[in-house]
């Protein structure tokens, strides 16, 4: 594999201006697509929308996203194209604002018309655009991991569910070292959804979540919080804080010495902590994840790989973290579904990817292949655990394929028979989230 990592000091140094060096528009010519569910592409090209944030507060998630899906398009487009027709792209960058998240998908949607969209790493990004989305029926890709629950007619939200993410880390901890969990977690709708899994599956597990705490995102000072712990004395810690103030956690928990495990379903996959910060701030951290850099997989790490291709084209990227493939394979997943249907109109299109659309994503294993559920336009992930030792090298110590079973199974969401634009929640279907 391609020896390619930046030193944690370079890149703190020089990692801003590279992130926030964007492009400003359409790469190439707008094409004339099949916004609102019209009837596609009517010239050569297939244009595709990627709004991901290359500056403000999600860059260091956003930037790879971008990249990524920039690498699979090239990829395609030297390889004959989507159905012998060359993708082109409609790339502002919306600056992890919200308003201008808004206003772009007007723009997308009604003035370059892409035949599909990707767009927004926080979930208050997806549902600051969701009802525009929804308006225009526009195929949308929301490819971030996040807390779930969404059956919605217009939306594929392929990232990995917090019950699977949750799902895959909780019981391994569990088994591993006891039944007694504290939890800290963003104290907005994805953390705290988020920490209401976390009482599902501590039920499910025979378990029981002992403390709970809810950090605002504004919050770096943790010494409260880890004195509250050591006091509780859990087995493990579950912790679904995001951003970068809630980053210190971790170096603050190290330099007071806890030294409980910790699992979670945000650390290291998206913001490379175990690369950013100085060990052993991440020592025996556990991320339950669908995809990182370092897993171990001959599609993801091997000469040639997803991990090569990827620094090849971008040597000065920082790290590839999940929602990147996330973006990638969906991308793949849409090619399939354009080729499958014969046309790039959008209802089509979505009831080709509703078929069962599968693919051999680097997260995958061996010939196995990740499959899009076609009721619930999510996808049944293969599932890693994923350790950080005192030295933060990273090694999977387990891993399955965990299906998106809270939609499909519990709440009965089947988009190929109803259409919806529904987000449910934990509370709605188990007493112990409450």
């Amino acid at each position: 594999m391609t020896d390619r990592r930046v030193g944690r000091r370079g890149f703190l140094a020089s990692g801003s201006a590279a992130t926030l060096a964007a492009l400003a528009g359409c790469t190439g010519v707008p094409g004339s697509g099949g916004g609102g569910g019209g009837g596609g592409s009517g010239d050569d090209t297939i244009t595709l929308g990627i709004l991901e944030d290359r500056s403000g507060n999600f860059a260091l998630v956003g930037d790879p996203k971008h990249k990524a899906s920039l690498l699979a398009i090239e990829e395609i487009n030297q390889n004959g194209g989507i159905d012998g027709k060359q993708i082109e792209v409609f790339d502002p960058d919306p600056q992890s604002d919200n308003q201008r998240y808004q206003e772009l998908t007007r723009r997308a949607i009604q003035q370059e018309q892409v035949d599909a969209l990707w767009a927004g790493y926080s979930s208050a990004t997806r549902e600051a655009i969701r009802p525009i989305i929804d308006r225009e029926d526009q195929l949308y890709f929301y490819t971030t991991q996040y807390e779930g629950g969404v059956c919605d007619k217009n939306v594929f939200a392929v990232g990995p569910t917090a019950r699977q993410q949750l799902g895959s880390v909780l019981p391994y901890l569990r088994e591993e070292y006891g039944p007694e969990i504290y939890t800290i977690a963003a104290d907005y709708n994805f953390g705290q959804l988020s920490a209401d899994w976390v009482k599902v599956l501590a039920d499910e597990n025979d378990a029981e979540v002992i403390g709970e705490e809810f950090i605002p995102l504004s919050n770096s000072q943790f010494g409260s919080t880890i004195n509250r712990i050591q006091e509780a004395d859990p087995d493990f810690v579950m912790s679904m804080l995001v951003g970068a103030n809630h980053t210190s956690f971790y170096e603050q928990k190290a330099s007071a010495g806890l030294d409980v495990p910790i699992g979670t379903s945000t650390a290291m996959a998206q913001g490379y902590e175990h690369l950013r910060l100085d060990p052993p701030a991440m020592a025996n951290i556990y991320a339950g994840v669908n995809y990182m850099e370092e897993i171990p997989t001959e599609r993801n790490t091997s000469d040639g790989g997803f991990v090569d291709r990827y620094y090849e084209k971008f040597p000065d990227a920082p790290y590839l973290n999940e929602e990147a493939e996330n973006n990638y394979f969906s991308i793949y997943m849409y090619k399939a579904a354009v080729e499958q249907a014969g046309t790039t109109n959008q209802e089509e299109v979505k009831a080709a990817l509703e078929s069962g659309i599968t693919y051999g994503a680097p997260e995958a294993p061996g010939e196995e292949e990740i499959s899009l559920v076609p009721e619930t336009h999510h996808v049944d992930h293969h599932m890693w655990v994923m350790r950080a030792d005192e030295n933060h090298n990273v090694e999977a110590v387990d891993d399955r394929v965990i299906p998106e079973t809270f939609l499909k199974d519990t709440v009965g969401c089947d988009l190929t028979e109803e259409d919806e634009e529904t987000q449910y929640t934990p509370q709605d279907f188990y007493e112990e989230a409450g």
